[in-house]
């Protein structure tokens, strides 16, 4: 796979993405679940059945207005991210979902990214690159 950047095969991207401490779910420009990552302790579970999915069909009833407002801003290009934080099975989860644009602003998708924060809330004083064991 080349990008614009370098290149990977795809067994290297596949364990990059499956390594990154978030969850991540790509929802084309018609509002269908196209990927997830494939962590393995993921928060919120997906299986492949959601491939081909409108993704408002992938949510709670009393969240599919939210969604349905969050992409149509996304489409019009009324903003370009949303971000909510939850607590979910005993962890403080980060939601973001981030507007995909190419160059010229056409709009190509969504992004969402979900992460558990709690052990950044528990960072304290440093840890240094020079004084890491």
């Amino acid at each position: 796979m080349v990008l614009p950047t370098g290149s990977f095969t795809l067994a290297e991207l596949t364990n990059i993405l499956r390594l990154l401490p978030f969850e991540m779910t790509f929802v084309d420009a018609q509002d269908t679940v196209r990927w997830f990552s494939d962590n393995p302790d993921r928060f919120f579970p997906r299986t492949t059945a959601v491939i081909g999915r409108l993704v408002v069909n992938c949510h709670p009833p009393k969240s599919v207005d939210k969604v349905e407002k969050i992409l149509q801003d996304f489409h019009s290009g009324a903003r370009d991210h949303a971000d909510f934080w939850i607590h979910f099975r005993g962890h403080y989860m980060y939601i973001r979902y981030f507007a995909i644009r190419s160059p010229e602003g056409t709009y190509l998708g969504c992004l969402e990214v979900s992460q558990d924060i709690d052990p950044i809330q528990a960072l304290q004083g440093e840890q240094r690159l020079d004084s890491a064991d």
